[in-house]
């Protein structure tokens, strides 16, 4: 009887350590993945904020430029990397700007059709690579 027995605890152990080896395999992906989609988040905020610094940029500019002005206010710019500084130096920011103007009375009216994209350095599908667009109308 004793001899049908032999090595069955040999088998469990084998099945035992092979379980707790995937497991702990399992453990290490999901936090390696979990890292870096927390990464990438924060990522993604600097980029919005580095895009709505554009978009700051070129308020300040609208602002500042004179009532009834003849021609609108230079409002199209690039950022190149590490301009920004800070959090922000991995990005590169590019602002578009379309003026129209309208006249209402005597006065001339200018609006702006902004749009700024925040981006690091590489292309879609780059691991690593983060993208954000702010588009906005204002006017002076």
């Amino acid at each position: 009887m004793r001899k049908l027995q032999q090595g069955f605890s040999l088998v469990s152990a084998i099945f035992l350590l092979v379980v707790i080896a995937a497991l702990g395999t399992f453990a290490v992906t999901l936090s390696t993945t979990q890292q870096q989609s927390a990464a990438l988040d924060v990522m993604g905020a600097r980029a919005y904020q580095a895009a709505r610094a554009g978009i700051e940029w070129t308020a300040f500019q609208v602002v500042n430029s004179p009532l009834n002005a003849a021609a609108p206010a230079p409002c199209a710019t690039n950022f190149a990397q590490n301009s920004l500084g800070g959090t922000l130096a991995p990005f590169a920011v590019v602002v578009t700007c379309a003026a129209a103007s309208h006249v209402e009375d005597t006065s001339t009216v200018w609006i702006y059709d902004v749009s700024a994209v925040a981006q690091t350095v590489g292309s879609p599908g780059d691991p690593g690579y983060v993208e954000r667009v702010i588009s906005v109308k204002m006017g002076k």
